[in-house]
């Protein structure tokens, strides 16, 4: 079923019940009537495109799905959505290549919102080290990290690592209803590996305890870019994230 086939009243309908809201909720947070809401969602009134950009702004609607809203209500998309190749993009990646470069040698890698990674920095090459070819073919960076043929077997604090990530995951899903993202979800949630919710580095990150295919031991703090202002979608799902020494020796290691 397409956008336009659902209809603005089930989509919005939708989030506001995934958000928890009750119409009269909706209405107070959108400074309209309950009553208009009610209409809305039971298709007697049809929303003006500024009413499906407030509802989408209050319910936080990610970008892509304003578009779907706006498409329902038989308006135009609101957001582009280019190949990270068109010519219109190479702002986009002139940028995402200065923050790559910026953090050599230490790994970095750029991922969309499905968690496909799309580029990398050389440093990157420590956490893929080893990962079965088969993960390689079509690289998915939480299948890399928990999968039993990727990096979980030398994660020194995997039950703690997978815990960070599926609870990150969990998050997103919450936030955003993509189907994509929910059978991830349950894909990686079977694989084993346990929980374990203890903090480390005195409470205040998880860190990645990784062990290279040399033996060594690496400690690595995550950090995440993204671009906060982007009016294109291919942009807007992109996050840049960084491994970044959490001792003197990691850091060492790597230069």
């Amino acid at each position: 079923m397409t956008a336009a086939d659902a209809g603005f009243g089930p989509l919005m309908r939708g989030w506001r019940r995934r958000r928890r809201l009750s119409q009269l909720e909706l209405a107070l947070h959108a400074g309209v009537s309950a009553r208009h809401i009610s209409f809305i969602e039971t298709g007697r009134a049809k929303p003006s495109r500024a009413m499906v950009l407030r509802l989408s702004s209050v319910l936080g609607v990610p970008q892509r799905d304003q578009n779907a809203m706006l498409i329902a209500a038989g308006l135009a998309p609101a957001y582009t959505e280019r190949s990270l190749d068109a010519p219109d993009m190479a702002a986009v990646r002139a940028g995402v290549a200065r923050v790559l470069d910026a953090y050599e040698p230490f790994p970095c890698v750029v991922v969309n919102r499905g968690w496909w990674i799309l580029q990398t920095n050389a440093g990157a090459g420590v956490l893929l080290d080893g990962v079965a070819a088969h993960l390689l073919e079509r690289p998915n960076a939480l299948r890399i990290a928990l999968h039993p043929d990727g990096l979980a077997p030398r994660i020194g604090n995997l039950a703690q690592w997978r815990t960070h990530l599926i609870e990150r995951l969990r998050r997103e899903v919450a936030v955003d209803g993509c189907a994509e993202l929910d059978r991830l979800l349950a894909e990686i949630e079977s694989y084993p590996g346990g929980f374990e919710h203890s903090p480390d580095l005195g409470g205040v990150a998880v860190p990645l305890v990784l062990r290279t295919t040399g033996g060594r031991t690496l400690r690595f703090l995550s950090t995440v870019t993204t671009f906060g202002t982007a009016l294109d979608l291919t942009a807007a799902e992109l996050s840049v994230e960084a491994f970044l020494p959490a001792d003197d020796a990691t850091a060492a290691a790597l230069r």
